[in-house]
């Protein structure tokens, strides 16, 4: 298992200048809760899990079962 930044470096861009614009908060939520502060506990959750192979939901990082 390993978690990596997206390899669109124009999608990276785009997503970590938001986050320094909500103080670390997902930029793609409405909501500014712990839940989802980056890493998001969404996030979290699917990376427990065996199972899941895919983005967050903001398409920062992805998760690859190996």
């Amino acid at each position: 298992m390993a978690v990596k930044l997206n390899p669109d470096k124009e999608i990276v861009a785009t997503i970590k200048d938001g986050l320094k614009k909500t103080g670390g908060y997902c930029p793609c939520r409405l909501e500014r809760t712990d839940d989802t502060k980056c890493m998001c506990t969404e996030f979290k959750n699917q990376i427990k899990n065996p199972d899941f192979e895919g983005y967050c939901h903001c398409m920062l990082y992805y998760k690859t079962i190996d």
